[in-house]
């Protein structure tokens, strides 16, 4: 199977956006998940759904408002533009802020989901002792969680990866710049004999999307079993 130079480029800027979409938004996510597992406050199930806003809102939807938003004539793009010369709409750095956005929902449930699984006698244990919070959460809380930090950073790439709605009306199909392999699939799919095309950056996407789910298996399988032999 053999990729264009046009693929290949689709398929780099696929990756450089889910990878630092999914980095940049993993100290978010972590401290989103705790927040929701740990404290009860006012306004706790409207952060809730503001969080996990983007799974049930056409993915159209979250662009267009990136883009009312973080555009050039936006309150914060424009504010973004004019101090700091960041310009976000129309740019790779655009498409790796709607992928973080429309991931964050799926990492910080995976996160959330392990902290509440937590013994928090361990934790209560290792204050007794004279530990600190930070002390605690970053010798006990973090190693144990470790699985579903994994789950939640693998989901978020891979929610990445596939991303076209918001990206697309955010940062349009620029090649070269935020031509993901999604928008490169429709592109294909909009020109005649363009299934040929389509079909070889589809393959490509299963086998990138398999892979980020063999790679989340296999390493939270490592941290389970390294927490086991800890415990031991």
């Amino acid at each position: 199977m053999d990729l264009s130079a046009d693929d290949w480029q689709a398929l780099v800027i696929s990756l450089k956006v889910a990878l630092v979409a999914s980095a940049v938004s993993l100290p978010f996510g972590v401290l989103a998940a705790w927040v929701l597992a740990r404290k009860e406050f006012v306004g706790k199930s409207l952060l809730n759904g503001l969080i996990h806003l983007p799974l049930i809102l056409p993915p159209v939807v979250t662009g267009y408002v990136l883009l009312l938003l973080f555009g050039r004539r936006g309150p914060i793009g424009g504010f973004l533009d004019q101090a700091f010369g960041i310009v976000l709409s129309f740019r790779w750095t655009g498409a790796a802020l709607a992928c973080a956005i429309m991931g964050f929902p799926l990492m910080v449930r995976a996160i959330r989901l392990a902290i509440e699984g937590l013994d928090q006698g361990l934790e209560a244990a290792a204050t007794t002792l004279g530990a600190g919070r930070w002390t605690v959460f970053r010798t006990i809380t973090l190693p144990l969680i470790m699985p579903g930090i994994i789950t939640g950073v693998i989901l978020s790439l891979a929610k990445s990866m596939g991303e076209f709605g918001a990206t697309i009306t955010f940062v349009s199909a620029i090649p070269g710049e935020t031509k993901t392999i999604a928008a490169a699939i429709y592109s294909y799919t909009q020109v005649p004999d363009g299934d040929a095309g389509a079909f070889r950056l589809t393959i490509v996407s299963v086998i990138v999307s398999f892979a980020a789910l063999i790679a989340s298996e296999v390493l939270a399988r490592r941290a389970r079993r390294h927490l086991g032999d800890a415990d031991a």
